[in-house]
């Protein structure tokens, strides 16, 4: 599945509630699942890891959505290398 797949799936699943709860409150959402990914990363369990990275995505590819981003598009400036220092690997101090 490429990014933007996901992205489209996400947007199937839950634009709709998305753009009802607006910007703000998807946003406190996606905040939550990072805390929620703080926790998992202290206890170092693989499968909640797991969960709570893909959480994280799912909600941060939404905003993206509600944003008119594409998401497919952000992951490109990562490539091919850093956009900063233009090196692979980053050289950035």
């Amino acid at each position: 599945m490429t990014i933007q797949e996901f992205q489209n799936q996400i947007e199937k699943l839950y634009f709709e509630k998305d753009e009802k709860r607006g910007i703000e409150g998807t946003f406190r959402w996606f905040v939550e699942e990072v805390g929620e990914l703080a926790k998992a990363l202290r206890k170092n369990d693989p499968k909640n890891l797991e969960e709570e990275f893909s959480d994280c995505l799912a909600w941060l590819v939404s905003l993206a959505s509600l944003k008119g981003i594409d998401a497919q598009k952000c992951v490109q400036r990562y490539f091919p290398h850093c956009p900063k220092c233009k090196k692979l690997p980053c050289s950035c101090p």
